[in-house]
């Protein structure tokens, strides 16, 4: 089994398409329209959905907002440069809600921002990802 995609609701198809794909960087793979549903779909992501995970935009016609509720949590992105990647998206009138720092209880250096709809993008400096977690599982396993 393979990844293939994550879907998100989105109130305006273009403000969500300049995001993710102006501001984060991604492709606009695949777009249709389906007229007998009132809604369309778009697929965004960093390669071809062949070989890599991508997320479809679903923009239901007439649709302007949703309730995000609280169970969804976010949307992880590795980065080479956290603080330079946090400073571009700003520049570009992107929303950067956590600055860049290590997690809580961790050494992992991460960062959120949030697309137009509220939903959340965590982004990961590559290289410290993990490092909390190996510590942890060595001392659960010392305290056995």
């Amino acid at each position: 089994m393979r990844l293939l995609h994550t879907m998100l609701r989105v109130g305006n198809l273009e403000e969500s398409l300049k995001f993710y794909c102006e501001i984060l960087g991604m492709k606009l793979l695949r777009q249709k329209d389906y007229p007998g549903g009132e809604f369309t779909l778009a697929f965004v992501g960093y390669g071809d959905e062949s070989d890599n995970s991508v997320i479809e935009l679903t923009y239901n016609w007439g649709v302007e907002k949703y309730e995000l509720g609280n169970a969804y949590g976010h949307i992880a992105l590795g980065v080479d440069d956290i603080y330079a990647t946090c400073k571009e998206i700003r520049n570009q009138g992107g929303k950067v809600v956590r600055e860049p720092g290590a997690m809580k209880h961790g050494s992992t250096v991460i960062a959120f921002v949030e697309d137009p709809d509220g939903y959340k993008i965590e982004l990961i400096q590559l290289g410290t990802q993990g490092s909390g977690v190996k510590q942890e599982s060595q001392e659960q396993l010392v305290s056995q």
